[in-house]
């Protein structure tokens, strides 16, 4: 008799295993509970197996039973499998279900992720290739510190080479398996040159250091199978029986090591004159995935590997798994319809006997904050008319910038939350560099946030030039501001980081010049990041994480903007600062609301089993299930991604993500959009997504639609004022054309109207609101960048930027 054993997060169809007896499981049990199609895979023999494994379709289960099934019935020795999984914990798990069925004998199977079965493997051959097998592995930290020094050994200009972009460069040559050496003859001009030359300096300090980053893991040990072809046959007599899962996330590196342990023809690069090595026939292997669950591209993986299977193993089989044990079948529906326009896939239909169950609810919103209040009521309707609880729901988005407005509907509304996969808002370190800015603007002793920033974007301060002002601010009993606007005074500062200093308080006073007039927050705060360069750094960058930091930075502006128009639609306003006279909030008002705002950010989870929303983007979704999912920001340029609307391969990865997100929902799928979204503070009208279109019509019920939305609730939209101009055309400050240009340009268009700038010249006397008494010491800039110099006795010099300064010549 078998008792059923519940694994925890795992999908309803792949939650319990049978427990088996003290003689091992039955033929009978290994294939109790499974469809003809499983059984199929599980009791394969010979040929290269595909198992096209559709959403929900119970695959885990599969592999553990084939796994089983090997070891009871076909008699093969545990330690002759080889199962590859993508994650740590997903190994770990599939060799406790494994157990579980046929004992501890189990544990000498090699289940692991490509990382760790390829440190297995080079720990006892890699002095083959000259290594040490006590060698280091650098995590990405390591590795940054590293290509930093090579940056500087070879003099290059550290804006224009940061370590992140080459160290990206240096890892996609070595997910196709390609060295230095190869780098360097493949180099077609002075940029690649530089790169290349780069890698070949990071990988001779790697080695001298005796270390090896994660990608050099995959790509050695294929490059040692190659090379020692005694050494590939040792692992292909080894591994008889070889699963990879999620193949259809493979990269070239990955997929060239399964083709090196499995294939029946082999490319060896072996010295001339060595006798050719006895061929060891290939391991029997199987591979699970998904073509239409394909969506880590950015990350090299190669959709291909999957699609071509067939062509790379002429002799296998495929066996496709349709039946889903997840979701509704409206849910499957609308899945095979979304990905049906997706060209070139092979025909799959998800399906379900679980029933019809409830239509896919639709929402236009106003804006984002109006779609996230509606995802807040429904939360709220669900938890007290049909009993679930918040820990049964999921809100998915396309980017983490997207959360952002989640966060703050649900603080009001003390709605318990976590985001998984990502920094909360206001802790993410481009958030936090901004609002520093903005801090010590307000407040120049504030030096946590004034060491911050100050070398950041780097500007050539360092730690030396740091100690120096440090040392005179402790001499004097002064501020680090203060000892920065004295620097010349500062014992042993090098000329040129003096040289730096003086210019970063130089834009410093400018922008406290703004703050000092009463600028609007969003317009400082634009103008920080403009001025300081921080978001052209970020521009420049070829690292992919960058772009996601100009879009957080972009919904900072946005908060901004929100808080500067309408300080009770702010982040959390309380209503009775407009009653109180507060109409026009000023940048310290702003930074008290965030600061409310990010210090009720750490909701603890909750206590009781009820547990809480979770909050995530659709790539860290895959491979989850929630009872109830809202597929959120469903509109052309947020998702499908601005940048995937005029490519088509990245348009069907977009398609595929959206695939992936519907099929995550069990009962009930919520889809939602918004008319209008703020993109850098600026209203941005984007379409509908394409991918609404694409849903079955009858599975909808639109709550609301775009022709429902309630133009009487916003004054400026019924008025015809310039803002009701604006919302139906994307600023030139919008997300997708937006630049550090059009920041400037939009800050420009936004600012205060400019005071009548007196003519001045050094000498004259002056007389400011706050400073009294003054002589312009000196004069820089011409027009409304003029900037004076002002000594004002006992207040010290101040530099003012003219056009915002309250200054009258005597």
């Amino acid at each position: 008799m078998s008792t059923s054993i519940p694994l925890p997060g795992m999908p309803a169809h792949d939650r319990t295993e049978e427990t088996p007896s003290r003689r091992g499981p039955t033929r009978d049990e290994l294939l109790a509970g499974l469809n003809e199609p499983q059984r199929a895979a599980v009791v394969h023999e010979g040929a290269p197996l595909l198992v096209v494994a559709g959403a929900g379709s119970g695959k885990t289960r599969v592999l553990t039973r084939r796994i089983a099934w090997l070891i009871s019935e076909r008699k093969a020795h545990p330690g002759s499998i080889l199962a590859i999984t993508f994650t740590n914990k997903a190994a770990a798990e599939m060799k406790e279900r494994v157990e579980d069925l046929v004992g501890k004998r189990a544990r000498i199977m090699w289940v692991s992720t490509f990382h760790s079965a390829c440190v297995r493997i080079l720990r006892k051959e890699i002095d083959k290739l000259g290594y040490k097998s006590n060698f280091s592995i650098y995590d990405a930290a390591d590795q940054k510190r590293l290509m930093a020094l090579v940056a500087k050994d070879l003099d290059l200009d550290p804006k224009r080479y940061q370590p992140g972009a080459l160290l990206h460069w240096v890892s996609n040559h070595k997910n196709e398996l390609r060295d230095a050496e190869d780098a360097t003859k493949d180099a077609h001009n002075k940029l690649e040159e530089t790169y290349a030359a780069a890698y070949t300096l990071y990988a001779r300090r790697l080695r001298e250091a005796n270390a090896l980053d994660f990608d050099d893991l995959i790509m050695l040990t294929v490059h040692l199978f190659q090379q020692f072809p005694e050494v590939r046959e040792t692992y292909r007599r080894r591994f008889r029986h070889v699963l990879v899962d999620e193949y259809q996330d493979t990269n070239h590196a990955q997929y060239a090591l399964i083709h090196q342990l499995c294939a029946d023809t082999l490319e060896e690069t072996t010295a001339a004159g060595d006798q050719p090595t006895e061929r060891v026939d290939p391991a029997e292997l199987m591979v699970v995935g998904d073509a239409d669950q394909s969506i880590y591209a950015f990350r090299g993986a190669n959709i291909r590997n999957i699609l071509d299977f067939e062509q790379d193993f002429p002799n296998a089989t495929s066996i496709l798994l349709e039946q889903n044990y997840r979701s509704t079948q409206t849910i499957l529906t609308a899945a095979n319809s979304v990905i049906g326009h997706n060209k070139g896939r092979k025909p799959k239909k998800l399906w379900s006997d679980a029933g019809d169950g409830p239509r896919i609810v639709g929402y236009v919103a106003d804006d984002e904050r109006d779609e996230a209040r509606f995802v807040s009521e429904e939360i709220d309707k669900l938890t007290d008319d049909v009993g679930l609880r918040p820990a049964d729901v999921a809100i998915f988005y396309r980017t983490n910038a997207q959360s952002r407005v989640f966060e703050e509907v649900f603080i009001r509304l003390g709605m318990p939350y976590k985001v998984v996969g990502g920094v909360r808002f206001y802790e993410r370190r481009e958030v936090r560099d901004a609002l520093a800015y903005l801090r010590m603007l307000v407040n120049p002793a504030d030096q946590v946030s004034l060491r911050r920033i100050l070398n950041t974007p780097k500007r050539g301060i360092g730690d030396r030039a740091v100690e120096c002002v440090q040392a005179l601010s402790d001499r004097e009993q002064i501020t680090f501001w203060e000892a920065l606007r004295r620097a010349e005074d500062a014992p042993g500062l090098a000329t040129r980081s003096l040289t730096a200093i003086q210019g970063f308080v130089a834009m410093v006073e400018e922008l406290q010049s703004m703050v000092d007039a009463g600028e609007r927050a969003d317009v400082v705060l634009e103008s920080v990041l403009a001025r300081s360069g921080y978001v052209a750094e970020l521009e420049a960058s070829d690292d992919p994480q960058d772009e996601t930091r100009v879009e957080n930075l972009a919904e900072l502006v946005a908060v901004a903007r929100e808080f500067s128009d309408d300080p009770v639609a702010g982040p959390s306003a309380d209503p009775t600062d407009v009653d109180a006279g507060i109409v026009a909030p000023g940048l310290s008002d702003f930074l008290e609301r965030v600061a409310l705002v990010a210090d009720t950010d750490q909701i603890p989870d909750a206590t009781d089993d009820a547990g809480v929303v979770t909050l995530m983007t659709l790539h860290t979704a895959k491979g989850l299930e929630f009872p109830v999912v809202f597929l959120t920001g469903l509109e052309d340029g947020v998702f499908p991604h601005a940048r995937a609307l005029g490519d088509q391969p990245e348009l069907e990865e977009e398609r595929r993500l959206a695939y992936v997100g519907v099929t995550r929902a069990r009962e009930r799928l919520y889809i939602s959009r918004a008319v209008v979204r703020s993109a850098w503070g600026a209203p941005s009208h984007n379409p509908g997504s394409r991918f609404l279109d694409e849903l079955p019509v009858d599975l909808v019920d639109w709550r609301r639609t775009e022709a429902a939305q309630t133009r009487w609730g916003r004054p400026d939209l019924a008025s015809g004022s310039p803002a009701a101009a604006r919302l139906g055309t994307p600023t030139e400050a919008g997300r997708r054309n937006f630049s550090s240009a059009a920041l400037r340009a939009d800050a420009a268009a936004r600012a205060k109207p400019a005071r009548e700038i007196p003519s001045l010249e050094p000498g004259d006397r002056v007389v400011h609101d706050s400073f009294g008494m003054g002589t312009v010491v000196a004069l820089e800039g011409v027009a409304d960048k003029t900037v004076a110099s002002i000594d004002f006795g006992s207040e010290g010099v101040k530099r003012l930027l003219l056009r915002y300064a309250p200054v009258e010549k005597l």
